[in-house]
């Protein structure tokens, strides 16, 4: 039976319809199933989180081969579901929560091993479950997610092209993307508007560039992109920083104070917010 015959029969089954206003995306190409498995290089002692289960398809397949899945639903009608549709894996455990509401740390046993994560992340909430899962990246290995193409595109930019930004810097400061393989609206039920991306997140040993302060590092990011359009130190003054000083800093490093943001790479963007340091550091 085909992966959609099977996602329509299981629907009818339990008489559930899906909730648009959570982003319910049904996943029904066994091509793309089949490379989140490969991507996620799953071996026997690996602890799985899983974010959106969806009908359980997915879980049963990282089950076969992790020591456990803990799949994470928001949704109760699918939680109910879950529960019968995965009753004879012992090795999966359900918990009905908000993703964004869930301390990571509580879900792991003693001396467990980092975890390996799958999402199908709903749109809306895609940006925000990243940076929760970041925050807790100490905990991760890697991330397998499907997110929006756009998002996606965004996620592994490099500079000078019209997707890199600050979740650019913000992803590729903690971790190496990846792209695993383009995924069509068509792959999905009901039929979203937009294509999507599976995207592998892994978690870098140590952020990717060296920085004396991070929370100035990301203002300095954040500050940059905030005005696209604008020159580095008119964009950087608007977020407040004094605007003769990022001239100074820029001809320092060698670079045309005219440039904007997005021609910055990562390694540029910590050079500049360590020189700019000491100077913050005297104004605060």
């Amino acid at each position: 039976m085909s992966l959609l015959n099977q996602t329509k029969q299981t629907l009818r089954k339990y008489g559930l319809r899906l909730r648009k206003g959570l982003g319910q995306n049904l996943l029904i190409d066994d091509d793309v199933l089949g490379k989140i498995v490969e991507a996620a290089s799953l071996a026997k002692d690996d602890l799985v989180l899983e974010i959106g289960p969806g009908l359980g398809v997915l879980t049963k397949r990282l089950a076969s081969l992790a020591r456990k899945v803990i799949a994470v639903e928001v949704d109760s009608a699918l939680v109910r579901l879950l529960g019968r549709e995965l009753r004879d894996y012992k090795n999966v455990e359900i918990i009905e929560a908000d993703i964004l509401k869930t301390d990571l740390s509580k879900l792991l046993p003693p001396s467990s091993p980092k975890l390996k994560v799958v999402a199908n992340l709903p749109y809306y909430i895609t940006t925000p479950v990243i940076i929760h899962l970041l925050e807790k990246r100490d905990l991760l290995e890697n991330m397998i997610i499907m997110i929006q193409k756009e998002v996606g595109e965004r996620i592994i930019a490099s500079p000078g092209g019209k997707d890199y930004g600050s979740l650019s810097i913000l992803v590729q400061y903690y971790a190496i993307p990846e792209l695993i393989t383009p995924v069509s609206s068509s792959s999905f039920i009901p039929r979203p508007k937009v294509d999507s991306s599976v995207i592998k997140l892994k978690i870098a040993d140590a952020p990717r560039v060296k920085v004396d302060d991070e929370k100035l590092f990301f203002r300095v990011v954040r500050g940059a992109f905030g005005k696209r359009r604008k020159m580095l130190p008119n964009a950087l003054s608007g977020a407040g920083f004094d605007k003769e000083k990022i001239v100074d800093l820029l001809s320092r490093m060698g670079l045309d104070p005219k440039q904007r943001g997005e021609t910055l790479s990562i390694r540029e963007f910590a050079a500049l917010s360590n020189l700019l340091s000491p100077i913050a550091d005297q104004e605060t």
